[in-house]
């Protein structure tokens, strides 16, 4: 009795939530990457975990998830590609963009009263249906790719794709062979063009490039380890002493504040 109590419960708050999602691209799966502010073992471990935190969210929506390391030689932290299929997925977590901290604090340790923070960026953007056609013209398209095989038992096959108007760098080695690596770049070049263009509520071409970087740079959560264990949104002011149960994926709370919001 107490099971089916607790999943009707699950049901009607997921129901009132999806009820905020009215927003074009909402019922949409979503592309999500997590990137370490910095090389150091810290951050990497930061961005692995709240990797794991998405992850584990998005099981419990019985979503489909595939996850990949997605790193190009020029990115100073390491990066995730995360490719989230199921309905609504955007809509829940377009609340997530921006950067995620994770604060330590060391005074009992060095007596300074410092703290050690990492940074992790998340950027959201929906996947598009077949039915969306986003054209992106070949001259705002530079495309980059493996300039010599250092083994031809193992080619490289990834490809960087860099949008010209905006700056935007897409680079992808997820896929099997080159074509695919490079369908798979512009479709997730189109899916952030489309995201940053809903947030701005403009038309493609009218993306102002400048305001692009604010949406993944600004702090948007706190996630307090040690001595005390605290997470806090800055947007929402909510917060929740149940640290290990959010980074295991129990967000909806932060999800639903925003969209309320």
């Amino acid at each position: 009795m107490q099971s089916n109590l607790t999943q009707l419960q699950q049901e009607l708050n997921t129901l009132e939530i999806q009820q905020l999602l009215s927003n074009p691209c909402d019922q949409n799966g979503a592309f999500l990457t997590i990137t370490a502010s910095s090389n150091s073992v810290d951050a990497q471990d930061w961005a692995t975990i709240l990797l794991r935190m998405y992850h584990r969210w998005s099981v419990k929506q019985n979503y489909l998830v595939y996850a990949r390391e997605d790193s190009g030689a020029d990115l100073t932290g390491i990066k995730y590609v995360v490719e989230i299929i199921g309905r609504y997925a955007y809509g829940y977590l377009k609340s997530e963009q921006g950067t995620h901290a994770k604060i330590m604090r060391l005074s009992h340790l060095k007596g300074d009263g410092k703290r050690h923070t990492c940074f992790a960026s998340v950027e959201v953007s929906p996947i598009l249906d077949e039915s969306v056609e986003v054209e992106i013209p070949d001259k705002d398209l530079q495309i980059t790719l493996p300039r010599c095989q250092r083994n031809v038992n193992r080619p490289e096959i990834w490809v960087q794709l860099f949008h010209i108007p905006t700056g935007i760098t897409v680079f992808c080695n997820l896929e099997r062979s080159q074509l695919h690596n490079k369908e798979k770049a512009l479709a997730i070049l189109k899916s952030r063009l489309v995201a940053i263009a809903l947030t701005q509520n403009v038309q493609l071409s009218k993306i102002q490039p400048q305001l692009i970087k604010s949406l993944s740079n600004k702090l948007i959560r706190e996630y307090v380890l040690h001595p005390y264990k605290n997470v806090k949104d800055l947007r929402t002011k909510v917060e929740t002493t149940a640290i290990a149960e959010v980074l295991d994926g129990e967000i909806d709370l932060f999800i639903k504040a925003y969209l309320q919001q």
